[in-house]
């Protein structure tokens, strides 16, 4: 029997105006629960960046987190109230966290603080670090370059066969993309990131995280959540919060995920949230999954 499967996208499929777009768009019902969403989180400014702000001020993890998370949110119940039901659900980075709402871990406004707080710690952590993707290789590849440097550089984003992203100490990363290079990679693009994201530097900004989370009501998972530093199934609220725990300064590892539901009978995804970016990744992982996109309400009508 076929099944299907909700997937989140992570930072960096922001746009500007994007609240206001979402909130433009959708009925009376759904403006009242943005309402209580946006009353229920502490950075009042929030609020206007995501309905004015520029793509420069949407770049700010703490903006661009619960604005990501917000749509992925809202579209996810829109979905499930036209009987659309996920057997799995799984999301990239920061989409892990927009699957606590798909899975009733966490209702809506406890989904957006929760991943508010988030932005605000990852934002003010001030972790120096850089990280690059290379295009080209194959993962162990990768790691096995990763290896020979001297200095913290890890594989952290496992995002599809030939395109692994690493991250480290800034030296470290910057003064040895020519290695990677040289090891037969394509191309090695720097990204403009913040921190070391996923990076075993990101611990102490992890213990924040954990102490976080004591704030928050958590439910056991209606449906399972694929982990992304394990690709286990997840059945209980004490895994999910030991996995986004751990997910802060461990791998995202979005091949095996999709490997994964494929295993488990998954022919067909859902990317709730803005862009396409994970759409191009699946297609890249495995061809025979079909990848329907819910970046607008539109979209959620023409299902």
């Amino acid at each position: 029997m076929s099944k299907i499967a909700f997937v989140f996208p992570g930072q960096g499929t922001q746009y500007a105006e994007m609240g206001k777009k979402l909130y433009d768009e959708v009925n009376d019902e759904t403006k009242k629960i943005i309402d209580r969403i946006f009353e229920n989180i502490e950075n009042k400014n929030i609020k206007k960046v995501l309905f004015e702000g520029t793509e420069e001020e949407l770049k700010d993890t703490k903006y661009a987190q619960p604005a990501i998370a917000l749509l992925s949110v809202v579209f996810t119940k829109l979905l499930k109230d036209k009987g659309i039901i996920p057997d799995y659900v799984a999301g990239h980075s920061l989409g892990e966290y927009s699957s606590l709402y798909a899975a009733g871990v966490l209702n809506e406004t406890e989904t957006l603080k929760l991943i508010s707080a988030r932005g605000e710690i990852m934002g003010n952590a001030r972790v120096e670090g850089a990280m690059a993707a290379v295009l080209g290789l194959s993962s162990d590849e990768v790691e096995k370059v990763c290896e020979e440097i001297s200095g913290i550089v890890e594989a952290v984003n496992y995002n599809e066969p030939k395109q692994t992203v690493i991250a480290g100490e800034k030296e470290a990363v910057e003064n040895n993309i020519e290695i990677f290079k040289g090891k037969g990679a394509k191309r090695v693009i720097p990204l403009a990131v913040s921190g070391p994201f996923h990076s075993s530097l990101m611990k102490p900004v992890a213990e924040q995280l954990k102490e976080e989370f004591k704030n928050y009501s958590w439910n056991n998972p209606e449906i399972p959540v694929i982990a992304n530093t394990t690709t286990k199934i997840l059945n209980t609220s004490d895994e999910l919060k030991e996995e986004l725990y751990r997910q802060t300064f461990g791998p995202v590892k979005w091949v095996d995920t999709i490997t994964v539901l494929a295993e488990n009978g998954v022919n067909k995804i859902y990317e709730v949230g803005p862009g396409k970016v994970l759409a191009g990744l699946i297609k890249k992982i495995n061809k025979e999954i079909e990848v329907i996109n819910i970046e607008s309400v539109e979209d959620i009508n023409n299902v």
